[in-house]
């Protein structure tokens, strides 16, 4: 096969681009180029069992496979979540969840504020409570950025 531009492609052109996609993943993490550079890994493997194949074909295959393996590494990931020592750790909010904090902020009609750690958080209460500053609130749930509160 040969491309007017870059002459002669055998099988180990895919298989260096392979190793450079490799490579690019180890520099810019996500599992992306990973799985492109096994698509050209695969083509390479292709070609050199039919290695008359045009550059056409092999530049569909390579797309196909690597349109095929990231929608499949996706898929599996969903079905498979990565299990974690620290399953909250970017949910914030939700780390709150059942501890107990003091009103920073006096509330009216259900909603105060409260100090959390070095941050203010806004918070709601359901039934619309008249708290005065310092008391006791117990965190229930989160939505969005806003704590769902009750009195403690």
């Amino acid at each position: 096969m040969t491309i007017p531009f870059l002459g002669q492609v055998v099988f180990w052109h895919w298989w260096a681009l392979a190793i450079l996609l490799l490579i690019v993943e180890t520099l810019a993490p996500g599992a992306f180029f990973m799985w492109m550079g096994v698509s050209a890994g695969i083509v390479g493997a292709i070609l050199a069992f039919f290695p008359g194949m045009g550059w056409q074909l092999q530049i569909f295959i390579f797309a196909i496979f690597s349109i095929a393996t990231i929608v499949g590494w996706r898929y599996y990931l969903q079905k498979n979540p990565t299990e974690t020592d620290e399953p909250l750790l970017n949910r914030r909010g939700t780390q709150y969840v059942g501890r107990t904090f003091e009103l920073t902020e006096e509330m009216k009609l259900g909603r105060g504020k409260i100090n959390v750690d070095d941050t203010t958080w806004r918070a709601v209460c359901d039934d619309e409570t008249d708290l005065p500053v310092g008391s006791r609130v117990k965190v229930i749930a989160i939505d969005g950025t806003i704590l769902k509160v009750e009195p403690a």
